[in-house]
């Protein structure tokens, strides 16, 4: 009799814990990134294609029209750069054209990871 009751409670216990898991990488891409930005090299939404960004210089994504400030920013798209940058754009680069950032750490982390996962 108590074997099922232990099931039980593991059994909610990994539900509880399965549904309390942050989201992936896409999935916060999908959901805040994905709106203006793109996975496909050439550009097509708002903003710059992200597909490759980490490790390329800022500003020179071909076909997308960047902000003289991004441009001249001298700012290669490392893990903390990019953490930095999309925590507080206009902080870290006055006059950028991205306006929103992404206050929440984990899902900074989770998205920046994502994306270096990618290939061009």
């Amino acid at each position: 009799m108590k074997y099922p009751l232990i099931l039980a409670a593991a059994f909610v216990a990994t539900a509880t814990s399965a549904a309390a898991a942050p989201p992936s990488g896409q999935q916060v891409f999908e959901q805040r990134c994905s709106v203006c930005h793109s996975l496909q090299p050439a550009p097509g939404k708002m903003g710059p294609p992200l597909a490759g960004v980490v490790g390329r210089k800022a500003g020179t994504a071909p076909g997308y029209a960047y902000s003289n400030a991004l441009k001249a920013s001298n700012i290669t798209w490392t893990p903390e750069q990019l953490d930095a940058f999309v925590k507080a754009p206009g902080k870290t680069v006055p006059g950028t054209k991205m306006l929103l950032g992404a206050p929440d750490a984990e899902q900074r982390a989770a998205v920046i990871q994502y994306l270096g996962s990618l290939k061009k």
